[in-house]
């Protein structure tokens, strides 16, 4: 891809993945799969179910989401990329696919239409983010980091990609890519996100939890809801494997790491 013109003004549209592009939590989804390969445990599917289910409820706070980067590098040091990328190759599409909302799809093909560029801008690992996006349209993606050594996981996160890490990428893609955040577009669901939809000047916010809708009605942001996923199946390719194993690993030992946080909260 060519450098844009220094003297010319671009616009990107930024979109946070999950409950805004998916319908689900990208990170909780794969916790079943790795079960049935070995990698976790029945204990680590059933608080899955459980993170999933809260998720959908109201969305992870900063603290659990803290809670469940520190987890993550605990659990998944060690783990061998390439049994992840086999496991990856046989179950992303079909998890992946009935997630993705209509209205987010016809959203990005607005401002694809208008020439604008999509940014795809998630804490989950960018080995996932970066083919889902590809999947709805977009143009670009930025993503959580993962480390790996001799073909294993470090346990590491080298970029997190959540909160004001989220306004910082897009703030870097902005000067590397000409774009002009006061005409740019933001979309997301929750008040963690709220550096990114204040970098830009058109924040939106898309099945908004309750202290972001709170924070929408009192700014005058638009408020938009998408309650219908649809199978992307027969017009998109399953991406391979190599792609997106090492954020899936990212993705299975979330599960426990949210239900973790929740029961501390809770006590």
């Amino acid at each position: 891809m060519t450098d844009p013109d220094p003297g010319a003004t671009r616009v990107a549209a930024f979109f946070d993945l999950d409950k805004t592009i998916i319908a689900k939590s990208s990170t909780l989804a794969f916790s079943r799969p790795f079960f049935q390969e070995g990698l976790i445990n029945r204990r680590a599917v059933l608080k899955s179910t459980y993170a999933q289910f809260m998720f959908l409820l109201s969305g992870a706070d900063a603290d659990q989401m803290d809670r469940m980067r520190a987890h993550i590098t605990a659990l998944c040091e060690g783990w061998d990329v390439a049994q992840v990328t086999a496991i990856v190759e046989e179950t992303l599409h079909d998890i992946v696919n009935p997630l993705v909302y209509a209205e987010a799809t016809e959203l990005i093909a607005e401002h694809r239409a208008e020439g604008d560029d999509v940014v795809v801008v998630s804490a989950s690992g960018a080995e996932i983010v970066e083919p889902i996006a590809r999947m709805v349209g977009a143009t670009h993606s930025v993503g959580t980091r993962m480390v790996s050594t001799s073909g294993r996981y470090t346990g590491a996160v080298d970029f997190y990609c959540y909160g004001e890490n989220k306004a910082r990428a897009a703030k870097e893609l902005a000067a590397a890519r000409g774009y002009d955040l006061a005409r740019c577009h933001a979309y997301s669901d929750s008040i963690t996100d709220l550096p990114l939809l204040e970098a830009v000047g058109h924040p939106t916010a898309i099945n908004p939890d309750r202290a972001l809708r709170k924070e929408a009605a009192q700014r005058g942001w638009p408020v938009l809801s998408f309650s219908d996923p649809v199978s992307l199946r027969a017009r998109i390719p399953a991406p391979s494997g190599s792609q997106v194993a090492a954020a899936v690993s990212l993705g299975a030992v979330a599960a426990g790491a949210a239900w973790y946080g929740l029961r501390r909260k809770q006590r």
